[in-house]
C-alpha cells in the first residue's frame, strides 16, 4: 500500500525538465529562476512553460535566465530581455498593453454580445403586443359573453 501511495504522489507531482546541472547553488536564486521559467512559453512546444519542456531551446532559455540571475539582474530586467529577444509570444500571460488589449477584452466582449442576443431574442419571442379591439370585435365579444 505504501508503494502505491508513493507512486501516486510521484505521478501527481509537477514534472520539471530542469536538469541537475542547471540548478543553482543558491536556493533563493534557484526559486527565482523557477518562478521566471514558469512564466515563459516554450517556443517549440508552445503549450508548456520552459520549466516543463525538454526541448533544447527551453534548456537554453533556462540557462540564459540563470546566467542573468547570477549577474544580478532583476526579474523585470530578465523578463524584458527575453521579451525583447523572442517577442511578446514568449510570455504565457501576456502583459496588458495597447497591442494586447483586444486579447484581454475579447472574453468580456463575447459575454456582452451573448447577453445582447439573449435579450433581443427574449424581446422578439415574447407575447405579441395586444392591439385595441375594433368596434365590431367588441360587439362580437359582448354577444359571446351574453
Amino acid at each position: 500500500m505504501r508503494w502505491f501511495l508513493l507512486c501516486l504522489l510521484l505521478l501527481a507531482a509537477p514534472a520539471y525538465a530542469v536538469q541537475p546541472d542547471e540548478i543553482l547553488a543558491d536556493p533563493r536564486l534557484e526559486q527565482r529562476a523557477r518562478d521566471l521559467s514558469a512564466g515563459f512559453r516554450c517556443l517549440v512546444c508552445q503549450n508548456q512553460s520552459i520549466d516543463e519542456s525538454d526541448a533544447p531551446l527551453a534548456r537554453d532559455l533556462r540557462m540564459l535566465i540563470r546566467e542573468h540571475l547570477i549577474k544580478g539582474d532583476s526579474d523585470a530586467e530578465i523578463r524584458d530581455f527575453v521579451v525583447a529577444r523572442y517577442g511578446e509570444f514568449v510570455l504565457l500571460r501576456p502583459r496588458f498593453t495597447a497591442s494586447t488589449a483586444i486579447l484581454w477584452a475579447t472574453p468580456f466582449l463575447i459575454i456582452l454580445a451573448g447577453l445582447v442576443v439573449i435579450l433581443c431574442r427574449r424581446k422578439i419571442s415574447g407575447a405579441p403586443a395586444e392591439s385595441a379591439l375594433t368596434a365590431e370585435e367588441q360587439k362580437a365579444l359582448r354577444d359571446i359573453a351574453n
